[in-house]
């Protein structure tokens, strides 16, 4: 008989804070990286974060309340948002349709959008530019588990095509490493244990990695329904963290929420 138990209701009910996370692919052979299928890109947080510490993720962070009444569009101004901050890309396009590439004067607004003196709706207003929302397609949805520490999100995860000539770095701030990685490598390096990652970024680059293209990726990706939520439930045995289950996995309906 399984040993497993929940965490004792001994504490308060930790909030869960919105959260949006975006995956930039490319094509590997317009990168001339590989001959063939799509890379995304992936950053190190920080060690010394409170949530994630030393993991490798996809550009992302919480919802503030200024993105926007509209749920859908605060997500997405989110996802766009700690895109620029994190990874230093702007998705963003002029009224004809062109996207921001390096050099363009409102790249220089980065850090001032990371320590909020400047707020990037205004800032694309006063480059006449607009925020690529349309480009971003919801492909998972994932919950934190209850017990797991004292944060919790509940994250929308995006897919977007990576700029061209506009190139990528991590901020040296909340994330110390970054890379352009083909999906099925970054997998084999996390089973490896070479890279520390969340059962969602696994997730995700699993889906991500049976694409051959970004447009291959781009077109199933839109043509999605909105994506169910999936909320890991922690399995504790004698009062220690022992693993988590998923949704459809032996044991999960019997461990309390």
């Amino acid at each position: 008989m399984s040993t497993s138990h929940t965490q004792a209701e001994s504490a308060a009910p930790v909030p869960v804070k919105l959260a949006a996370t975006v995956m930039l692919v490319r094509d590997r052979a317009e990168a001339g990286t590989g001959p063939d299928g799509v890379e995304v890109f992936m950053l190190r947080r920080t060690l010394n974060a409170a949530f994630g510490s030393g993991m490798y993720v996809f550009p992302g962070g919480k919802v503030e309340t200024h993105d926007g009444e509209d749920l859908e569009r605060a997500h997405r101004l989110a996802a766009i948002r700690e895109c620029f901050e994190e990874a230093g890309v702007l998705l963003a396009h002029d009224p004809d349709g062109a996207t921001v590439t390096d050099g363009h004067p409102a790249l220089d607004a980065r850090h001032g959008v990371h320590d909020g003196t400047v707020d990037l709706l205004e800032l694309c207003d006063a480059h006449s530019l607009v925020p690529a929302i349309e480009q971003l397609a919801w492909v998972a949805h994932w919950i934190t588990p209850k017990g797991e520490g004292a944060r919790r999100f509940d994250t929308r995860f995006y897919l977007a095509p990576a700029p061209a000539g506009q190139h990528s770095v991590h901020d040296d701030s909340e994330t110390i490493a970054s890379m352009w990685v083909a999906p099925g490598d970054a997998l084999e390096r996390a089973a490896a244990g070479e890279l520390m990652m969340m059962p969602p970024t696994v997730a995700n680059l699993q889906f991500l990695a049976g694409f051959g293209t970004v447009a291959e990726a781009m077109a199933t990706a839109k043509e999605l329904p909105p994506p169910p939520c999936i909320l890991p439930k922690i399995v504790f045995v004698d009062g220690k963290v022992a693993g988590i289950k998923l949704p459809g996995e032996p044991g999960y309906d019997e461990i309390e929420d």
